[in-house]
């Protein structure tokens, strides 16, 4: 059995968003208070006996969880779109399916994923960090309410 490191960092946010395929209340335009959790494993550490450092992660990703903060997520096919966009100046449109959190947990992790595949330094504050090779996401986790969740990964 070969060993693994794992790494987590946590982000929240502001974000609202409307399920118009939701049969209850979700259908609604509501928020939620969510918490990210980012977990990223390597077998290895790098040359600083890391996976990675918190502050690239942050780099990675803060200004694209940002656009997401405050905003308003919506179905490109939910007949209010137009209504939502000319109320809102930060709106989200997800193409052909319902802004449910387990489409954010994979709009997440699919920007990470590409992100590290690069293996372009990352800028943050005022250093730069290199990203280890082999360095991978394993999951991203949205919680939704104190007591809710949905997490996306690849098996």
């Amino acid at each position: 059995m070969s060993e693994v490191f794992r790494v987590c960092k946590v982000f929240e946010i502001e974000s609202g968003h409307q399920l118009s395929k939701h049969p209850g209340r979700c259908r609604f335009p509501h928020g939620h208070s969510r918490r990210i959790e980012v977990v990223l494993s390597s077998e290895k550490l790098d040359e600083n006996d890391m996976v990675c450092d918190f502050a690239a992660v942050k780099g990675i990703l803060e200004s694209y969880l940002d656009a997401y903060d405050h905003a308003m997520m919506v179905n490109s096919e939910d007949p209010s779109l137009g209504s939502i966009r000319a109320s809102s100046e930060r709106v989200i449109v997800v193409e052909g399916e319902d802004p449910t959190t387990e489409v954010l947990a994979r709009r997440i992790y699919i920007h990470l994923s590409e992100r590290l595949s690069t293996g372009e330094p990352v800028r943050a504050g005022a250093g730069t960090y290199r990203l280890a090779p082999g360095l991978r996401v394993e999951r991203v986790r949205v919680g939704e309410t104190s007591s809710t969740w949905a997490e996306y990964g690849q098996a």
